[in-house]
């Protein structure tokens, strides 16, 4: 029987065994295998091996396999680890939407009290040049 806390391990240790080997299988085409710890190099080398033998994704799921096994029992796993299911390669539905223009606004009317009167830049600064000169002519 296994317990909720041994399940809850589990799903943690298959997480970061998938998340793992899919992060060092990246480094290792992109060639920085060196930089990885030695833990990482021996799963490395027996996927390599076990990629001779079967398909590409057979041999991730057992090296997954591996990993998760160790995991489970390096995270305080009780016994030995229970059988998680593989994930099935699931289709890769295309997500990208074409673009579309939003459609164009209706320009508001301009009749009504709803529109406000815009007053021109010209008459705002002479405005304010009317005021500065009547401020300077009163100080003196």
């Amino acid at each position: 029987m296994i317990k909720a806390a041994d399940m809850l391990i589990a799903r943690r240790a298959d997480t970061r065994a998938r998340a793992d080997f899919a992060t060092w299988k990246m480094l290792a085409k992109l060639n920085g295998t060196s930089s990885l710890p030695a833990e990482a190099q021996t799963f490395l080398a027996s996927y390599g091996k076990l990629l001779k033998q079967m398909t590409e994704l057979e041999a991730s799921e057992a090296t997954i396999g591996l990993m998760y096994k160790s995991y489970y029992s390096e995270m305080g796993g009780a016994g030995a680890a229970p059988d998680m299911p593989s994930r099935q390669a699931e289709p890769v539905a295309d997500n990208v939407t074409a673009f579309r223009r939003p459609p164009a606004r209706p320009k508001p009317a301009a009749s009504g009290a709803s529109t406000k009167p815009q007053l021109p830049v010209a008459l705002i600064f002479a405005c304010l040049a009317v005021v500065y000169v009547g401020i300077r002519y009163y100080w003196r």
